[in-house]
């Protein structure tokens, strides 16, 4: 394997989007292959291997694939997966978005669970001649179950490398300006054309215990919750924020979605306009999990109003927010002639 860097390289900046991957097809075959890598990453599911795998492989993989394929199928479209087709559509965005300001950007799309992997975008990066590398998660808000585990297949993938690029990791961007008005102008765009309802912000939810080890993530959710209630000027009774996509029977994070959800059903406030603030493109989650099923729950309980609100996905105001963001982090590398070997947010 060729490890070392082309021996025309020219001296180029390299971005890697990264988001979390998915099946290559809504069947249970696929969806098994997808999970299989995902739920056995140590980062995702931190039980003792000894007592996980089996669990996983036993009983896990056996049967949530097709209750997985089922969801997958509502929400495929002709492109393929939202996830996929979103994020490629942000890359595309981003990539044309950069070249104003630095022609010679090369912008990489890689998947920490599916192709193409991190290692593979890394790879397309460095043959194009990179000797400075920005890394962007997707996630604006961290946590070690997903920014983390795209931490280790970075580094995974560097220690083969014999010439490593100055490297600068975005650990997060959670009350990050641009992002949050971003938030908020999907928001009020989305009430221009809606009833204006109470703002229900639903978070990705992660086990109690990751936070109780100190993983800052529910504070950065809060954060970035207040930050647009905020700017949307927001009485405090006018917004609510929960967490969604429980797995297991372990505590995790609360106030929990569905449950608050029906309770508003039953006791008000009725009419919602739910944002998700975790996700940077739509994907099964967001789409089938809140827009469909908590939807389609909330209604039947005597809710009187679900108003989804999309992802930023490749919104104008979303490409300027993280143009503005990577620019920002490649600033220090311009401006001191120095390039770090590593540096986080």
């Amino acid at each position: 394997m060729n490890t070392s860097s082309p021996s025309n390289a020219r001296n180029r900046t390299g971005v890697l989007l990264v988001n979390l991957g998915t099946p290559d097809a809504p069947t249970p075959a696929a969806v098994r292959r997808f999970l299989a890598r995902f739920l056995a990453d140590t980062r995702v599911v931190e039980l003792p291997r000894l007592l996980w795998l089996p669990i996983l492989h036993g009983i896990v993989l056996n049967v949530r694939p097709r209750k997985s394929a089922h969801g997958y199928a509502q929400i495929w479209t002709r492109q393929g997966s939202p996830l996929m087709v979103e994020s490629s559509a942000l890359t595309d965005a981003l990539r044309l978005q950069l070249r104003h300001t630095y022609s010679d950007a090369v912008v990489a799309l890689g998947m920490t669970y599916s192709e193409p992997s991190i290692a593979q975008a890394l790879r397309a990066l460095r043959d194009q001649g990179i000797d400075r590398l920005v890394i962007l998660p997707l996630y604006p808000q961290y946590s070690g179950t997903t920014t983390g585990a795209v931490f280790d297949q970075v580094a995974r993938e560097l220690q083969t490398w014999r010439a490593v690029p100055a490297l600068h990791f975005i650990r997060d961007y959670h009350d990050d300006p641009d992002f949050i008005a971003a938030l908020a102008q999907s928001v009020r765009e989305h009430w221009r054309a809606h009833e204006r309802s109470h703002l229900f912000f639903s978070f990705h939810g992660i086990p109690q215990r990751c936070i109780d080890k100190g993983d800052p993530y529910l504070r950065q959710c809060q954060r970035t919750a207040q930050l647009t209630a905020d700017t949307l000027g927001l009485r405090p009774d006018e917004w609510t924020m929960a967490f969604q996509s429980r797995f297991g029977k372990a505590k995790w994070i609360e106030p929990y979605t569905e449950v608050t959800l029906a309770e508003y059903a039953k006791r008000g406030p009725k009419k919602l306009t739910v944002l998700c603030p975790a996700f940077a493109t739509d994907c099964l989650e967001t789409l089938e999990e809140i827009a469909i099923r908590n939807r389609a729950d909330f209604l039947s309980a005597g809710g009187e109003s679900f108003d989804y609100v999309p992802c930023l996905n490749a919104h104008p105001s979303h490409v300027q927010a993280l143009s503005q963001l990577i620019q920002r982090h490649l600033d220090p590398f311009s401006v001191s002639g120095q390039s770090p070997v590593a540096s986080s947010q």
